[in-house]
Protein backbone atom coordinates (compact mmCIF):
# COMPACT_ATOMS: atom_id res chain seq x y z
CA UNK A 1 0.00 0.00 0.00
CA UNK A 2 2.51 2.33 1.02
CA UNK A 3 5.14 1.16 -2.02
CA UNK A 4 2.04 2.13 -4.15
CA UNK A 5 1.15 5.50 -3.05
CA UNK A 6 4.93 6.23 -3.12
CA UNK A 7 5.39 5.12 -7.05
CA UNK A 8 2.03 7.33 -7.23
CA UNK A 9 3.74 10.27 -5.74
CA UNK A 10 6.99 10.08 -7.70
CA UNK A 11 5.53 8.95 -10.59
CA UNK A 12 6.18 12.42 -14.06
CA UNK A 13 2.84 14.77 -14.32
CA UNK A 14 0.71 14.17 -16.98
CA UNK A 15 -0.22 16.75 -19.81
CA UNK A 16 -2.78 19.10 -17.88
CA UNK A 17 -1.10 18.48 -14.96
CA UNK A 18 2.38 19.60 -16.59
CA UNK A 19 0.83 22.96 -18.23
CA UNK A 20 -0.93 24.23 -14.93
CA UNK A 21 2.67 24.16 -13.34
CA UNK A 22 4.53 25.59 -16.00
CA UNK A 23 1.17 28.11 -15.85
CA UNK A 24 1.54 28.48 -12.76
CA UNK A 25 5.74 28.99 -12.57
CA UNK A 26 4.65 32.02 -15.28
CA UNK A 27 1.77 33.45 -13.05
CA UNK A 28 3.82 33.39 -9.86
CA UNK A 29 6.91 35.49 -11.56
CA UNK A 30 4.08 38.04 -13.49
CA UNK A 31 2.47 39.00 -10.33
CA UNK A 32 5.78 39.38 -8.57
CA UNK A 33 7.03 41.97 -11.30
CA UNK A 34 4.21 42.53 -13.18
CA UNK A 35 6.41 43.75 -16.47
CA UNK A 36 4.76 42.27 -18.89
CA UNK A 37 1.42 43.61 -18.33
CA UNK A 38 2.29 46.85 -17.22
CA UNK A 39 5.06 47.08 -20.15
CA UNK A 40 2.95 45.78 -22.98
CA UNK A 41 -0.56 47.40 -21.95
CA UNK A 42 1.21 51.18 -21.85
CA UNK A 43 2.72 50.19 -25.45
CA UNK A 44 -0.59 49.25 -26.37
CA UNK A 45 -2.84 51.87 -25.04
CA UNK A 46 0.24 55.00 -26.20
CA UNK A 47 -0.25 53.18 -29.97
CA UNK A 48 -3.89 53.44 -29.71
CA UNK A 49 -3.86 57.15 -28.36
CA UNK A 50 -1.18 57.98 -31.42
CA UNK A 51 -3.65 56.70 -33.86
CA UNK A 52 -6.65 58.52 -32.60
CA UNK A 53 -4.68 61.35 -32.79
CA UNK A 54 -2.80 61.47 -36.07
CA UNK A 55 -6.31 59.45 -38.28
CA UNK A 56 -8.57 61.98 -36.39
CA UNK A 57 -10.97 62.53 -39.80
CA UNK A 58 -14.38 62.40 -38.94
CA UNK A 59 -17.58 59.71 -38.42
CA UNK A 60 -15.63 57.11 -40.78
CA UNK A 61 -12.86 57.03 -38.70
CA UNK A 62 -14.78 54.61 -36.60
CA UNK A 63 -14.82 51.87 -39.00
CA UNK A 64 -11.98 52.94 -41.88
CA UNK A 65 -9.46 53.49 -38.51
CA UNK A 66 -10.59 52.10 -35.12
CA UNK A 67 -10.22 48.00 -36.22
CA UNK A 68 -6.15 48.65 -37.28
CA UNK A 69 -4.96 50.83 -34.67
CA UNK A 70 -6.96 48.20 -32.55
CA UNK A 71 -5.04 45.10 -33.55
CA UNK A 72 -2.05 46.91 -34.22
CA UNK A 73 -1.94 47.77 -30.71
CA UNK A 74 -2.62 43.83 -29.68
CA UNK A 75 -0.11 42.63 -31.70
CA UNK A 76 2.94 45.21 -31.43
CA UNK A 77 2.00 44.55 -27.32
CA UNK A 78 1.76 40.53 -28.08
CA UNK A 79 5.47 40.45 -29.27
CA UNK A 80 6.31 42.31 -26.42
CA UNK A 81 4.37 39.73 -24.22
CA UNK A 82 5.63 36.92 -25.74
CA UNK A 83 10.21 38.39 -26.49
CA UNK A 84 9.73 38.57 -22.30
CA UNK A 85 8.04 35.58 -21.95
CA UNK A 86 10.45 33.31 -23.35
CA UNK A 87 13.51 35.98 -21.86
CA UNK A 88 12.90 34.79 -18.63
CA UNK A 89 13.08 31.23 -19.77
CA UNK A 90 16.62 32.37 -20.82
CA UNK A 91 17.99 33.89 -18.01
CA UNK A 92 19.87 31.30 -15.75
CA UNK A 93 19.33 27.96 -18.06
CA UNK A 94 15.41 27.83 -16.98
CA UNK A 95 14.52 26.59 -20.29
CA UNK A 96 16.87 23.51 -19.83
CA UNK A 97 15.39 23.18 -16.57
CA UNK A 98 11.90 22.95 -18.19
CA UNK A 99 13.13 20.35 -20.80
CA UNK A 100 15.26 18.26 -17.91
CA UNK A 101 11.87 18.31 -16.17
CA UNK A 102 9.40 15.47 -16.03
CA UNK A 103 6.84 17.18 -17.61
CA UNK A 104 5.56 16.60 -21.11
CA UNK A 105 7.16 19.10 -23.71
CA UNK A 106 3.44 19.46 -25.48
CA UNK A 107 2.57 20.23 -21.57
CA UNK A 108 5.46 23.36 -21.91
CA UNK A 109 4.30 24.92 -24.98
CA UNK A 110 0.47 24.74 -23.24
CA UNK A 111 1.55 25.77 -20.00
CA UNK A 112 3.34 28.77 -21.68
CA UNK A 113 1.09 29.83 -24.64
CA UNK A 114 -2.15 30.26 -22.51
CA UNK A 115 0.21 32.73 -19.74
CA UNK A 116 1.19 34.50 -23.04
CA UNK A 117 -3.01 34.48 -23.94
CA UNK A 118 -3.76 35.42 -20.20
CA UNK A 119 -1.19 38.62 -20.27
CA UNK A 120 -2.69 40.03 -23.94
CA UNK A 121 -6.15 39.56 -22.47
CA UNK A 122 -5.49 41.31 -19.59
CA UNK A 123 -3.44 44.17 -21.75
CA UNK A 124 -7.16 43.76 -24.07
CA UNK A 125 -9.21 44.76 -20.95
CA UNK A 126 -7.60 47.76 -20.87
CA UNK A 127 -6.88 48.67 -24.96
CA UNK A 128 -10.60 47.93 -25.78
CA UNK A 129 -12.13 50.47 -23.43
CA UNK A 130 -9.48 52.73 -24.34
CA UNK A 131 -10.18 52.21 -28.40
CA UNK A 132 -14.09 52.17 -27.94
CA UNK A 133 -13.71 55.79 -25.84
CA UNK A 134 -11.27 57.51 -28.61
CA UNK A 135 -13.35 56.21 -31.70
CA UNK A 136 -16.69 56.92 -30.36
CA UNK A 137 -17.25 53.30 -29.94
CA UNK A 138 -20.97 52.24 -28.32
CA UNK A 139 -19.07 49.57 -26.51
CA UNK A 140 -21.87 47.65 -24.38
CA UNK A 141 -23.84 47.57 -28.20
CA UNK A 142 -21.17 45.00 -29.22
CA UNK A 143 -19.41 44.08 -26.23
CA UNK A 144 -20.64 40.26 -26.85
CA UNK A 145 -19.50 39.82 -30.68
CA UNK A 146 -16.47 41.75 -30.28
CA UNK A 147 -15.20 39.93 -26.99
CA UNK A 148 -15.64 36.61 -29.78
CA UNK A 149 -13.49 37.93 -32.19
CA UNK A 150 -10.75 39.32 -29.48
CA UNK A 151 -11.14 36.04 -27.86
CA UNK A 152 -10.50 33.66 -31.46
CA UNK A 153 -8.01 36.60 -32.66
CA UNK A 154 -6.02 36.36 -29.20
CA UNK A 155 -5.56 32.49 -29.15
CA UNK A 156 -4.17 32.09 -32.73
CA UNK A 157 -1.37 35.16 -31.81
CA UNK A 158 -0.48 33.01 -28.07
CA UNK A 159 -0.44 30.04 -29.78
CA UNK A 160 1.57 30.63 -33.03
CA UNK A 161 3.84 33.49 -30.76
CA UNK A 162 4.69 30.48 -28.41
CA UNK A 163 6.39 28.38 -30.57
CA UNK A 164 7.97 30.30 -32.49
CA UNK A 165 9.20 32.25 -29.70
CA UNK A 166 10.65 29.03 -28.36
CA UNK A 167 12.49 29.14 -31.74
CA UNK A 168 14.25 32.65 -31.27
CA UNK A 169 14.74 32.38 -27.60
CA UNK A 170 18.89 31.29 -27.74
CA UNK A 171 19.09 34.17 -30.42
CA UNK A 172 20.33 37.65 -29.66
CA UNK A 173 18.12 39.48 -31.83
CA UNK A 174 14.86 37.60 -30.46
CA UNK A 175 12.44 40.45 -31.15
CA UNK A 176 13.74 41.23 -34.18
CA UNK A 177 13.81 37.77 -35.67
CA UNK A 178 10.21 37.02 -33.76
CA UNK A 179 8.44 39.87 -34.87
CA UNK A 180 10.01 39.04 -38.88
CA UNK A 181 9.04 35.22 -38.56
CA UNK A 182 5.77 36.15 -36.91
CA UNK A 183 3.80 38.42 -38.32
CA UNK A 184 3.53 36.83 -42.08
CA UNK A 185 2.68 33.75 -40.11
CA UNK A 186 -0.22 35.72 -38.48
CA UNK A 187 -1.43 37.64 -41.54
CA UNK A 188 -4.24 35.54 -42.02
CA UNK A 189 -6.15 35.74 -38.48
CA UNK A 190 -5.01 39.47 -38.22
CA UNK A 191 -6.37 40.37 -41.43
CA UNK A 192 -9.69 37.96 -40.30
CA UNK A 193 -9.70 39.93 -36.78
CA UNK A 194 -9.74 43.42 -38.64
CA UNK A 195 -12.62 42.43 -41.13
CA UNK A 196 -15.12 41.26 -38.76
CA UNK A 197 -13.83 43.75 -36.09
CA UNK A 198 -14.60 46.71 -38.90
CA UNK A 199 -18.03 45.15 -39.41
CA UNK A 200 -19.21 45.26 -35.55
CA UNK A 201 -17.37 48.64 -35.21
CA UNK A 202 -20.00 49.67 -38.46
CA UNK A 203 -22.75 48.25 -36.58
CA UNK A 204 -22.20 50.06 -33.58
CA UNK A 205 -21.57 53.60 -35.67
CA UNK A 206 -25.16 53.39 -37.79
CA UNK A 207 -26.95 51.58 -34.55
CA UNK A 208 -27.69 48.53 -35.61
CA UNK A 209 -27.38 45.12 -33.82
CA UNK A 210 -24.97 43.48 -34.91
CA UNK A 211 -25.42 40.98 -37.52
CA UNK A 212 -23.57 38.01 -36.69
CA UNK A 213 -24.29 36.46 -40.20
CA UNK A 214 -21.74 39.53 -41.40
CA UNK A 215 -18.82 38.39 -40.01
CA UNK A 216 -19.59 34.48 -39.79
CA UNK A 217 -17.33 33.50 -42.14
CA UNK A 218 -14.60 35.68 -40.28
CA UNK A 219 -14.90 33.56 -37.45
CA UNK A 220 -14.88 30.20 -39.26
CA UNK A 221 -11.19 31.39 -40.75
CA UNK A 222 -10.20 32.27 -37.06
CA UNK A 223 -11.63 29.10 -35.78
CA UNK A 224 -9.63 27.28 -38.32
CA UNK A 225 -6.31 28.95 -37.86
CA UNK A 226 -6.54 28.44 -34.33
CA UNK A 227 -6.76 25.00 -34.59
CA UNK A 228 -3.73 24.68 -37.00
CA UNK A 229 -2.31 26.97 -34.94
CA UNK A 230 -2.96 24.50 -31.41
CA UNK A 231 -2.29 21.44 -33.32
CA UNK A 232 0.99 22.49 -34.91
CA UNK A 233 1.80 23.81 -31.48
CA UNK A 234 1.56 20.67 -29.50
CA UNK A 235 3.37 18.63 -32.79
CA UNK A 236 6.15 20.74 -33.37
CA UNK A 237 7.56 22.02 -30.06
CA UNK A 238 9.26 19.21 -29.03
CA UNK A 239 11.54 19.39 -32.22
CA UNK A 240 11.81 23.46 -31.84
CA UNK A 241 13.46 23.05 -28.49
CA UNK A 242 15.54 20.21 -29.12
CA UNK A 243 19.72 21.06 -29.22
Amino acid sequence: MGSQSSTTSSSPPGFVRGTLAVLAKDLRIEASTREIVVTAGYFAALVAIMASLAFATGPETTTRVAPGALWLAIVFASILALGRSWQREREESALLGLLVSPVPRAAIWCGKAVGVLGFVLAVEVVVVPLVALLFHVDLPRVIGPLALVMLLGTVGVAATGTLFGAMTVRTRARELLLATVLFPLLSPALLASVAATREIFYASMSGQAVDMSEVSDWLVLLGVFDAVAVAGGLAMFGALVED
